[in-house]
């Protein structure tokens, strides 16, 4: 029987992506094989609990929300994933995946929902971005772009601008939490006349920063 290492598996609401506002289960994977230097979440790079696979199935589906979003840590680390993905499809969930953008997104079951995040270079792990992934990318797919500073900001414009990304999905732009004042995120964004959306991350704002299980 397929195990997967959790580190935790909770009711909340979607904070971020298109998805923001949703009530939604996420189930949060075990290991990460970056290290961001704005990491919110390094506290899944140890620790955790293997679980059976179906055990993990019956918990998400037992808060009974639809939206269930796998997150980590890097969740395409771990084999498991992609069955526990198809599984909480075939419940008839809609599926959610984050993953960071430094591994192949080919064998995601074609109806789970990725949110792509590339590493911009304040992120310290820009070389680790897999370009392959833009290829995959599919109408109800999106790409979310973390930025910490003006120089991040430019370099993703480029990004966005040279590989056409806005003509793929939906693409997000997202202020490093303390470090990029959102005001002036926005103001650079309608001064492009970017077509990608700006975003907070919502559930920093409605709970503590740091608070963990929301």
């Amino acid at each position: 029987m397929a195990r997967l290492r959790i580190t935790e598996i909770y009711p909340s609401v979607q904070g971020e992506s298109t998805h923001v506002g949703k009530p939604c289960t996420f189930v949060r994977l075990t290991g990460c094989n970056l290290r961001c230097t704005w990491c919110d979440s390094a506290f899944t790079f140890t620790g955790g609990g293997w679980r059976e696979l179906d055990d993990v199935v019956a918990e998400a589906h037992a808060h009974g929300l639809r939206t269930v979003e796998v997150t980590g840590g890097e969740p395409l680390l771990q084999p498991a994933v992609v069955p526990l993905m198809q599984a909480l499809l075939d419940l008839g969930h809609e599926v959610l995946l984050e993953t960071s953008g430094s591994l192949s997104i080919a064998e995601v079951p074609e109806q789970v929902r990725v949110i792509l995040d590339l590493k911009a270079p304040g992120s310290g792990e820009v070389e680790r971005n897999l370009w392959e992934n833009v290829a995959l990318l599919r109408p109800h797919h999106e790409v979310k772009i973390v930025l910490a500073s003006r120089s991040d900001y430019e370099w993703a414009r480029e990004v966005v601008r040279e590989r056409d990304l806005a003509s793929r999905c939906e693409v997000l732009f997202s202020p490093v939490w303390g470090a990029l004042v959102p005001a002036e995120l926005a103001t650079w964004i309608v001064e492009d006349r970017l077509p990608v959306r700006f975003q907070l991350q919502l559930h920093k704002v409605v709970w503590d920063p740091d608070a963990r299980g929301v």
